[in-house]
């Protein structure tokens, strides 16, 4: 039931509004006292004379708001105490200022009119929690759907490096030690969040279009003939066509589209140059040549990263971005060591793995030709 305190030091007065509010069907608690009233809480509205013995209105209505903070306030003066009385309206702490005498009519329509604003600002104090409240859960859940895509992006991903390195047994880790040295460097240069990933995961799948490469081909322990590498160098687009169909992976087909560009435009398969090329490419593109000197071969051992490194310098501008190469020069190379244990480390893991592994490891392959 809606509640309203009323206080006047005129008992007479006291009792009219009493009456007036009461058959109005509100539920009216009284005080001639203001002191005493001071203590009231649990009310909608609050209807105080201004000129009181002890408190008078607005003193009376500061130290109500500190428990009642929510309630409205109207207040009742005489005509000559208007102006001042009025300085609490000012202030806001008063919402209607009635005159004594007053007008039935304005009396009974004022006390609706606050208890209405009382519920307008209670409903939108409810509705702003709810919101708040739903925005939060929204929030969780898009969290947790973030996470999910996270997740099974991840798995499609090692999937896709899976079924590639079924066929050709050396691409998995190399794919990840250079998706790794790629979002390195791709952090040197400035790049931050979904950037770092696309990069990554571009990366990670650039040689996934060599599933659509022919076996005899793919697996060929000699050189490739002429006609053989024209199918060969066609592995970017069959990625690119196989990634592009899927929107959250569509930036990262581009990088696959064109990992074999170079810098001075002698690359393929588009023949891209400079800034023609993606950055994600020309990222991968030095972080590929580091791992291709650094690892070991059929045909020899891996070389000091002195060696990538002078090579990364002496190809500055033609095969490579070289913004890139002098950033790739800066980056100490304890970092490059540290993903390359990283990788060796997953390495070893799931090899026991396999080991583990009723079935046993998936019989090797032939390695690829390369290209």
């Amino acid at each position: 039931m809606d509640r309203i305190l009323v206080v006047d030091d005129d008992v007479l007065i006291l009792a009219a509004l009493s009456r007036i509010l009461q058959a109005e069907g509100y539920d009216v608690v009284t005080h001639s006292n203001p002191a005493a009233a001071a203590r009231e809480v649990g009310f909608q509205v609050v209807l105080t004379d201004f000129m009181m013995p002890y408190l008078n209105g607005i003193e009376l209505l500061g130290a109500l708001r500190e428990k009642n903070p929510k309630a409205v306030r109207l207040m009742l003066t005489a005509a000559a105490d208007f102006r001042t009385a009025s300085e609490a309206v000012n202030r806001g702490e008063v919402f209607r200022l009635l005159g004594k005498p007053w007008s039935l009519s304005d009396l009974t329509s004022s006390v609706r009119q606050a208890f209405a604003h009382y519920r307008l600002v209670d409903a939108n104090e409810r509705l702003s929690r709810e919101v708040a409240e739903k925005n939060a859960e929204l929030v969780a859940i898009n969290r947790d759907l973030e996470r999910r895509v996270v997740e099974r992006t991840a798995g499609l991903l090692d999937g896709l490096i899976s079924a590639l390195d079924y066929r050709d047994t050396e691409t998995q880790w190399h794919s990840r030690r250079v998706s790794l040295y790629s979002r390195r460097l791709a952090q040197e240069v400035g790049m931050t969040g979904g950037a770092l990933d696309v990069v990554e995961q571009g990366a990670l799948l650039h040689d996934i279009g060599k599933i659509g490469v022919r076996d005899s081909i793919l697996l060929k322990p000699g050189p490739l003939t002429p006609e053989e590498w024209v199918e060969m160098r066609k592995h970017p687009e069959f990625g690119y066509r196989m990634l592009a169909k899927m929107p959250y992976l569509h930036e990262a087909a581009l990088i696959v589209l064109q990992h074999q560009e170079r810098w001075d435009g002698k690359g393929y398969p588009q023949n891209l140059a400079g800034e023609d090329i993606v950055l994600g490419a020309r990222i991968f593109c030095l972080a590929d040549t580091v791992d291709a000197i650094t690892s070991d071969r059929p045909y020899r051992k891996g070389r000091p990263m002195s060696v990538a490194r002078d090579e990364i310098r002496r190809c500055a501008g033609t095969q490579f971005d070289p913004a890139l190469a002098e950033s790739f020069l800066n980056i100490p190379e304890t970092e490059w060591q540290r993903i390359r244990q990283e990788v060796e480390a997953l390495e070893a893991a799931e090899n026991e793995r396999w080991n583990n592994d009723p079935l046993g490891p998936p019989a090797p392959l032939a390695r690829a030709s390369g290209a």
